[in-house]
């Protein structure tokens, strides 16, 4: 098509969007995240209509007792209602006002997180490289593992060690918090899973012994499929919490009552090391796994049964993420309002309250779960596992020349980000798998990719010594953060939105805020 070609097409949307501010009506229709039609069709006035008109109806279609917002694109495209209706609509090729427009629904986070831009802190006192940190739920504390053996707790106030703890005998390769904040759970090359009180700094459950090679991913029950107990008191004294899973390099899964130091369910199926480890927020619970022996199982973590294999991947499979994993992740912190993360639970019984009640808010905008894996063989997989084709992938996403190192879904599930060893982070739809944007500029391997809790930035960790903040939006680079010594292994992003933290081969840990 010439450039005359394209002048005389945009010429011809501008003279319709002209006619239509006369009055010029158009037929709506709502649909959700999956492609399924939301409440009947609406006869709207194209020039009036506005982003906020579009939320009041279907929050009232939706019948939300609480206003949700959402973002808006118009016929499955990625042009955005951000302003009125007709400025989206003349954006479009090939529409007539003669048809259905039909808008896609997204939820929001009720607020934006600020890009980080200067680091404020550099932490010391590792001795060896950090290889893995986490904030907590609460955005209070952060935690580090690192290759000296040890777990360090930050205070995120005062930006000040807190605690250092000592157990392990070999490199600390995982550190992951319970979703209520009340444990954090640390496994490395030693075999051995810790289970510290970050309050104290002491550990609080028995040494998990079982496993004969290093545990490399634990997962915790999310707080919302946790059933709240007679026995409980109302200061909230009894502990409900006890379930961890762990996957090692012996190729068995392991599941953990924490408390007593218990083994409750050894998972053998797979044939070589397990890399990853998930577990459902949906009603099911599922247990997922992945392996160096190409594999994907799900279980059943109150039997242990083995249900379903997933065959597809030419190669190790070394990730894997749930469009629900966020929101497990931050269970009752998770930020519903512009107030941000709630902290002010009286005991565990209302924090498991108040995290059935977000997942179950959250869920009616994701009807089913979607798993995704990333693979040796450079491309990744987009799963619907427990649906009728469940042993199919939905789609097969391609584009990466080199392994598919980390994935990782969007807080909204509306997007998907892989990080790879060709120097590249690619996104995808997170619905279709359809390919959005190749984000470039790191000079070296791509380690890890985290999110904000907004879905509106992400963070990415090189083997260039950078961490990077994109905007999703423009697809475009939006603050490049050096300061590192030497390769970056470990990201994350609180929830509250305030500090991205990165842990480094050059031993320091680096806080970075807007």
């Amino acid at each position: 098509m010439t450039e005359l070609d394209h002048l005389k097409k945009r010429k011809t949307r501008i003279e319709d969007s002209i006619n239509t501010e006369k009055g010029q009506n158009i037929n709506v229709q709502f649909i959700d995240p999956d492609g399924n039609k939301t409440g009947s069709e609406f006869d709207l006035d194209l020039a009036t209509t506005t982003t906020k008109d579009l939320q009041i109806l279907l929050n009232q279609v939706l019948q939300n007792e609480d206003e949700t917002l959402y973002s808006f694109c118009l016929n499955d495209s990625n042009v955005e209602v951000s302003g009125s209706l007709i400025e989206a609509f003349s954006k479009l090729e090939n529409v007539s006002t003669e048809f259905v427009l039909r808008i896609v629904y997204h939820p929001m986070a009720p607020f934006r997180v600020l890009p980080a831009t200067r680091c404020t802190t550099s932490f010391q006192g590792h001795s060896d490289a950090v290889l893995c940190c986490a904030f907590s739920p609460d955005s209070k504390l952060l935690a580090t593992g690192s290759g000296d053996s040890t777990i360090r707790f930050w205070d995120l106030l005062t930006e000040t060690p807190e605690f250092t703890c000592k157990g392990h005998s070999n490199w600390v390769l995982t550190v992951s918090w319970s979703p209520d904040g009340s444990y954090l759970a640390s496994a490395g090359m030693d075999n051995l899973i810790f289970i510290w009180d970050p309050f104290t700094g002491k550990q609080s459950c028995p040494i998990l012994k079982g496993h004969t090679k290093a545990v490399v991913a634990l997962a915790w029950q999310p707080l919302h499929l946790v059933e709240t107990s007679k026995e409980m008191q109302e200061n909230g004294s009894f502990i409900p919490y006890s379930k961890l899973v762990s996957a090692s390099k012996d190729t068995t899964l392991k599941i953990w009552n924490i408390i007593n130091g218990t083994i409750i369910h050894t998972l053998t199926s797979h044939l070589q090391m397990v890399t990853q480890i998930k577990w459902s927020g949906f009603e099911s619970g599922f247990i997922y796994s992945s392996s160096r022996d190409t594999i994907i199982k799900i279980w059943k973590p109150e039997t242990g049964q083995l249900l379903r294999d997933l065959k597809g991947h030419g190669h190790w499979v070394n990730t894997l993420a749930l469009n629900t994993d966020y929101v497990t992740r931050a269970s009752c912190y998770y930020p519903m309002t512009k107030q941000g993360v709630r902290t002010d639970f009286r005991c565990i019984n209302e924090k498991i309250l108040m995290a059935r009640k977000i997942y179950n808010s959250l869920k009616q905008n994701c009807k089913s779960e979607r798993l995704l894996s990333g693979s040796d063989d450079n491309t990744l997989f987009l799963w619907d596992p427990m649906g009728e084709n469940g042993r199919k992938p939905i789609q097969r996403l391609v584009g990466h020349q080199k392994l598919v190192n980390h994935v990782v879904f969007s807080p909204d599930g509306r997007f998907i980000a892989s990080a790879s060893f060709d120097k590249s982070i690619r996104l995808w739809d997170g619905y279709s798998g359809k390919f959005i944007a190749v984000l470039r500029g790191h000079v070296g391997p791509v380690y890890m990719v985290c999110w904000s809790v907004d879905s509106r930035l992400l963070a990415s960790a090189s083997g260039d010594s950078t961490v990077k903040v994109w905007q999703v939006s423009k697809y475009k680079l939006k603050e490049d953060l050096p300061g590192h010594a030497d390769e970056v292994y470990a990201i994350d992003w609180s929830i509250d939105g305030s500090r991205l933290c990165s842990g480094s081969k050059d031993r320091l840990v680096k806080i970075w805020r807007h």
